[in-house]
């Protein structure tokens, strides 16, 4: 079963709800069996690269609120991280382009480190006190922490095509699937799930997707045939006819 989640670095929500995803995950009976994907979806694509700014100021100018009410909604989700066991800081953070971030994700899920990554970019931007925007030194850092090779990363964050076409690919798929927001949560391409649900919601979506699965219908022989030849542990089987 595949669960594909869109989310952006610069989403507090997605944070959060990937952790409450992971809490269902960790107690579903079959998650050896769930393959998790993540996809691209960018908040302020057409922000530049060096246009960094304060979140609380970012926040009240976007949802035209005061400064006060924008530090009190950091305040609420600070909370709700705490309450999952997430480290969040509420003062201090910027905010800024996710692109080359996106980029990168894309080059660890070819190397098999894209969880890896997509947790260490999270815990940067909202856990610690170093941007994680417009600065590719700390990008590279983050990737090789994350089992990634030092060149390769800087390499593809050197090439601004490297990946580009991916990460759209991801966004204009969302906008196919009706996702004008994030986290996204898609299982096994049947149940959408959207925004940071109560892990108990993700629980249940699981084990729905789970049990609809079609069981394999096996037909091992044709009307008024015998069983067909097949090969297995102990050799193939010799036509006797």
């Amino acid at each position: 079963m595949r669960v594909e989640i869109w989310s952006d670095i610069a989403c507090p929500w997605c944070y959060v709800g990937k952790a409450r995803f992971e809490k269902a995950l960790a107690a579903f009976p079959h998650q050896e069996r769930v393959e998790v994907v993540h996809r691209s979806f960018e908040l302020d694509p057409g922000r530049a690269k060096d246009d960094t700014a304060p979140v609380i100021a970012m926040l009240a100018k976007k949802y035209g609120m005061s400064e006060a009410q924008a530090q009190a909604a950091e305040d609420n989700v600070g909370a709700q991280a705490a309450a999952e066991g997430l480290t969040y800081r509420t003062r201090g953070r910027d905010h800024g382009n996710t692109f080359d971030m996106h980029r990168l994700l894309h080059f660890a899920k070819e190397h098999g480190r894209q969880g890896e990554l997509v947790q260490a970019l999270y815990e940067a931007n909202f856990a610690e006190e170093e941007s994680v925007f417009g600065d590719d030194e700390r990008l590279v850092k983050l990737a090789v922490g994350a089992g990634l090779d030092e060149n390769a990363a800087r390499a593809v964050l050197a090439d601004p095509t490297a990946y580009a076409d991916d990460v759209r690919a991801d966004e204009r798929e969302a906008a196919q699937l009706g996702a004008n927001g994030v986290p996204f949560f898609v299982v096994d391409r049947k149940y959408g799930v959207s925004g940071a649900q109560p892990t108990d919601v993700f629980t249940q979506v699981l084990t729905t997707a789970w049990d609809e699965r079609s069981p394999l219908t096996l037909i091992d022989r044709a009307e008024g045939e015998g069983e067909g030849e097949a090969c297995g542990p102990d050799g193939c089987a010799v036509p006797q006819h």
